[in-house]
């Protein structure tokens, strides 16, 4: 008799279980040296350059490396900060929040729960209702338009 341990799911709905080894050394071979340095390496790219800084478009922004949802565009805010920034997650399960003594300071890192990709950092200093302000890497995100698939399967076959 096989017995399996069930996957785990967040509340949304999602598969949190890791990438098949295959699989994630397939996207992390395809991440640009940049994507490597954040995603991988907890960097933090430039702020103001960043391409989603400016997308305003409707959809979900999801993990670059795993394809998990991690922000809805309506929970996007412009912070001044020059990166990209939201007052909530798709779903608390999809990030693990990590404390960050990095640069002389502490602060709380945020990754995605599924291929522990760094994200950015979460700030108590964001707008209502949550008072939050994820403070993310655009790097560490793709855009997916309402109407879009939002995971990889297809491109993993």
């Amino acid at each position: 008799m096989d017995h399996q341990t069930p996957k785990p799911y967040s509340a949304s709905g999602y598969d949190l279980s890791p990438l098949p080894p295959v699989i994630f050394e397939r996207r992390v071979r395809d991440l640009t040296p940049e994507e490597r340095r954040v995603l991988l390496a907890s960097g933090t790219e430039t702020p103001f350059c960043g391409g989603l800084l400016h997308e305003h478009g409707v959809g979900t922004y999801v993990c670059r490396l795993c394809a998990l949802p991690l922000f809805r565009s309506q929970d996007k805010f412009e912070s001044g900060t020059g990166w990209p920034s939201f007052m909530r997650p798709f779903d608390p399960d999809h990030l693990v929040r990590i404390t960050d003594t990095n640069h002389g300071m502490t602060r709380t890192e945020i990754r995605c729960v599924r291929c522990q990709s760094h994200l950015g950092h979460v700030f108590p200093d964001g707008p209502p209702p949550t008072g939050e302000r994820h403070c993310v890497n655009s790097v560490s995100l793709r855009f997916m338009p309402d109407g879009a698939r939002m995971d990889r399967e297809e491109e993993d076959a």
